[in-house]
């Protein structure tokens, strides 16, 4: 890693589908909860003091990370992606490096993933260069939308796409890495100007490319890696999968 490089994990929303009084980031996998795997597997690729943004049972989730070197972003109102990283802007805002975004329900990401995106990003010296997969359902996954060139455009929310939007299959798990200073000029200007009203962080995107900034992706061959547990059902599915993979 040339630039020094920081991480935030996104971990404050309550994941109501999980059905259960338990924040989804507590949720435990393999002896781990959820939010435990993702910091680690940051710490392992070479980021030695994440920051994690929480919110919903703030208290019990810094329990959780309790003797882990991190910091914590409280997250009071959930007001989106872009919201959560709004909140982080003081620990950040005089930063001159790279920031890494990673989300508290994907447990499956690995540091080798997280290093070769640090690596492309770096070596390209990319305004971002996000993680996407290709996957047969994308159901609520915002969609990545990418011009003729094949470059990446933008990428519009599942609430907020056209019909034709909603049959790509290339999605956005909003796994990011964003050169600092850039993201959070960018990050100024984005608003809740959609049916959620919500601060989406996937605006920044569009402008940066307005601003004729240099975006890239990278697909990951196993969707797994990147995809979020929203359910019980999910959760069960990543722990047989991970059983299968350690035998």
């Amino acid at each position: 890693m040339r630039r020094e490089v920081r991480c935030l994990v996104l971990a404050a929303g309550a994941g109501t589908r999980m059905k259960s009084d338990l924040a989804k980031v507590l949720h435990p996998l393999c002896g781990r909860c959820l939010v435990e795997h993702v910091v680690d597997a940051a710490q392992r690729a070479g980021i030695p003091r994440p920051m994690v943004v929480v919110g919903h049972q703030a208290e019990k989730v810094k329990e959780a990370l309790a003797g882990r070197p991190v910091d914590f972003v409280f997250q009071a109102e959930r007001k989106g992606t872009g919201h959560a990283v709004m909140r982080a802007e003081p620990l950040i805002k005089d930063f001159d490096g790279d920031l890494l975004v990673l989300y508290g329900d994907v447990p499956l990401i690995r540091e080798e993933t997280i290093l070769s995106l640090v690596a492309k990003h770096q070596s390209e010296e990319n305004a971002c260069t996000m993680l996407t997969a290709v996957v047969e359902n994308p159901g609520k996954y915002g969609r990545v939308i990418r011009d003729s060139r094949g470059t990446v455009s933008k990428i519009v929310e599942a609430g907020d796409a056209s019909p034709a939007e909603l049959l790509v299959k290339e999605i956005n798990p909003a796994i990011y890495c964003f050169d600092g200073k850039l993201m959070l000029e960018a990050l100024r200007l984005v608003r809740p100007d959609n049916d959620q009203g919500e601060y989406y962080l996937t605006d920044v995107i569009g402008i940066m490319n307005g601003r004729g900034l240099p975006v890239a992706a990278v697909i990951v061959g196993d969707s797994r890696e990147v995809l979020g547990i929203n359910t019980l059902d999910e959760l069960r599915e990543c722990e047989a999968y991970l059983d299968r993979t350690r035998k």
